[in-house]
Formats: C-alpha cells, structure tokens, sequence
C-alpha cells in the first residue's frame, strides 16, 4: 500500500465539521478504494473549546491557517473558511507554493484568483480541487473536466443557487410575496441575515465564472458577466408566468458564439414542460450541450453539510489516486483571454410587464413605441386595473425575437411619453 495521505482543515464551521464527519465514518472504505491511508492529521479553527459535536481530540490542532499552510505534518491543504481574499487566499497559495495539494469549496476565492492559482498548482504539479465550489454535492466540476473531453461544448447552464430557487418556489406555490418568502427562508436557515450575496445573484455568478472557463478554455473572468438578481420578481410575475406556461427561475447561462462568449445571471422564464421548470425548492441543477452528447442534465442537493463534503471527498480521492490534471482543465499558460460576445437578438423574446396609465391612446402609444425598435409584438394582455393605483392598468406584454438594448430603449422612451410608471419589468425567456 503507498504512503499515508495527510489532510489538514482549515475552517471548522459547517462544512469543515462535515469533512470530518465523513472522513471518520468512512476512512477505512475511502482506504479500500485507493490502496492508500487517507488520514485527518490537522485542524484549524481560532475558537478551539466550541462544541462541533464530533470528536476532535486525537488532531493536531492549529490557531493560525497559513502555519497549517507550510507545515510538513500534512500532504493536502482543505480550505473551508471562505472570503475571495484574506488568510484564504495567502494559505491557498502557501500551500501550493510549498508542494501540497489543495482543496476548497471556495468560488468566491476561484472567480477572483483562479487564473492565479491554478499557474501556481501548474508551478508546483500538485492539484487544485474544486468540486464542491460549485453545485455543492453535484459532480459538476469533473463531470466538466473528465467525462465530457470527448465534446465541444456550447453551452452551460442551471440552477445554482437554493436559496433563489427556494424563494421563487415558494412564491409559485403558494402565491406569497417576495418579501414573506425571503422571511421564512431566512428563519429556516435556507437564507443569510443579510441575503444580498444570493438573492443579488453573486454566489451563482462565481459558479458560472468557472464553469465558463472550464467549458471553454478563457480565463476565468467573473468582472465580465451581466449580473441580475431576483429582488425585482413580483407575485404578479410568477402569476403571469404560470398563465403564459412558464415558470420563473434565476439562471447561470454562459454560451459561445460567432463573437465571444455570453455569461449571464438573471430571473428566466422557462417553458413548464421542461426539466429544469421541475428543479423545486433548494435544489440545484446544472445542464450542459455538447456535440457529440447533446445534452446532459445533472440535479441534486446544491449545499448542505453533507452533499458539499461528499464533494470535498471527491476531490481528496482523486490526489490519493494520483490523478493530476489542470485545475481549470486548459492549462493556464494556454487559457485564452476572455472575449465578451456582441449584443445579439435573443432567441426566446421577452416578457415585459408595465403599469400603463388608463387614458386613451396610451397601450396603442407603447406598441408603436415597440415598433419604432423593430420589436415584434407576441401578444398584448391587459389585466384590468392596478389594485393599489385605479389610474394604472398592467399590461404584460411578450415580444418575438429582439435584442435587450432595444426593449430597454423602447420603455425609455415609453416612460419618456409619461404612459407608464417606473414599476417595469423585463424578464428574458429562454430557449431550451
């Protein structure tokens, strides 16, 4: 049997506890699978007499991350305190620059840095895993870089976020505002005190910053995605959407195209009879198109102590089966810089709702206005009078094929006109 290999966790919170957990119930099989010893040797954490509810007596334990770093007691560096910069960057890199291998669920650290540090794994042939960084217990990441190298790949795209997809159920289901929703997620733990990192649509986009990379072999380029969260989404828009056969979710997408590469983050609606339409409450899922595959479609739970160290495990198996490979799958002299695709008609329309003013020649005014942009009008639907406001009358509006520079200078202009107020609302529809 090889050598021992020796892990040392830095972060002792939920996930940190989770790696433990699983590492002490299942070392002997993880053992049995490898032909190697893989053995807890450290632990880090600044709080050491908290009670984490599992035994952590027979580790050495450390006060400080970056000593665990640099220290010869262990082989493999698992990160798990989290923050793009800080002690988590400056351990990360004096691991790697010390020869250990690295571990972490950190994409905020990997959208920043990523280009960075997979050079210096690539530097000092050692590996930079980041399996549970993304869609927590989905195998996302090696699905990506192992089972589909026989594809060229066109495009990505999922669910990435629970606490979103949380929110955006429990408003179609049950018909309850944003805000009463965002209030239960956050009493049952499924939502932050301060939720802007989620709802705001960040935590997707640092997911999506990698897989981009991955998928199509460009640096990592987190600065260069258009960014839409879900605070906006009314219960009216859910309404509407169910009335029209669509569902509501908020969507990483990254594509090629004839000009560059599209990442995105914003509110979609999906045609219900779609798979991802089914993806219910805090679960994620990831889709990806290839040539040769098609389409490929991965779903299960996106966080969670235990999905999320199952990946963390993943990835220990992969350094005790000396399986070495580019951390962002191209190596990193060789990634090619990011191009940001030229704005183009989006094939799937888009849904508009206005608060249009109820006086005459107003409707007529906004599809003329529509019209002056070259937007083909799908249907038109006045749904009566605003319940808060009788001089308003929403109008959900659904277009053909346009391009969002073009909506948004028509309701420019419409509110321009004076025909509507500022309560607009654009949500794309994606073709799938």
């Amino acid at each position: 049997m090889a050598n021992s290999l020796r892990l040392g966790i830095a972060g002792l919170g939920t996930i940190g506890v989770g790696v433990v957990e699983v590492l002490q119930r299942h070392g002997d099989k993880l053992t049995r699978q490898t032909d190697r010893v893989i053995e807890l040797k450290a632990v880090c954490d600044l709080d050491r007499d908290l009670d984490r509810g599992v035994d952590l007596s027979t580790y050495d334990w450390f006060g400080d991350a970056l000593e665990l770093a640099k220290s010869d007691k262990i082989d493999v560096f698992i990160e798990m305190m989290g923050g793009s910069d800080g002690i988590a960057l400056a351990s990360v890199e004096a691991a790697l620059s010390s020869g250990k291998h690295v571990i972490t669920a950190n994409k905020a650290l990997l959208a920043k840095h990523g280009n960075e540090l997979a050079q210096l794994a690539e530097d000092h042939k050692v590996s930079l895993n980041f399996e549970a960084a993304v869609a927590g217990g989905i195998p996302i990441i090696k699905t990506m870089r192992e089972g589909l190298l026989g594809n060229d790949i066109t495009r990505v795209y999922g669910i990435m976020n629970g606490t979103c997809n949380y929110i955006l159920t429990k408003m179609q289901e049950e018909g309850l505002a944003f805000d009463v929703v965002l209030k239960e997620a956050q009493e049952a733990g499924y939502a932050e005190a301060d939720p802007t990192f989620d709802i705001g649509g960040h935590d997707t986009a640092h997911k999506l910053a990698l897989l981009t990379s991955l998928a199509f072999g460009t640096q990592v380029a987190f600065d260069e995605i258009y960014l839409e969260g879900i605070e906006n989404i009314k219960i009216e828009d859910i309404e509407a959407a169910d009335e029209l056969g669509y569902r509501i979710k908020l969507l990483g997408v990254t594509q090629i195209t004839d000009t560059g590469i599209e990442q995105r983050v914003h509110p979609t609606m999906v045609p219900k009879h779609t798979a991802i339409a089914e993806v219910a409450g805090v679960t994620n899922c990831v889709a990806v198109d290839g040539d040769f595959v098609n389409k490929i479609m991965l779903v299960g739970p996106g966080a969670g102590a235990g999905p999320t160290a199952s990946a963390v495990l993943s990835d220990v198996v992969d350094i005790a089966r000396g399986i070495l490979l580019p951390p962002l799958l191209t190596k990193a002299s060789e990634l090619k810089p990011y191009q940001r695709a030229k704005m183009r008609r989006h094939e799937g329309g888009y849904y508009i709702r206005l608060q249009v003013k109820d006086h005459p020649g107003a409707i007529a005014s906004v599809a003329a206005r529509m019209a002056e942009q070259g937007i083909s009008l799908q249907s038109i639907v006045q749904k009566g009078t605003s319940a808060t406001d009788k001089t308003l009358m929403p109008v959900v509006l659904i277009t053909h094929e346009t391009t969002e520079s073009a909506v948004r200078k028509a309701l420019e202009n419409i509110k321009s006109d004076g025909h509507a107020d500022d309560n607009t609302q654009m949500i794309r529809i994606e073709s799938l």
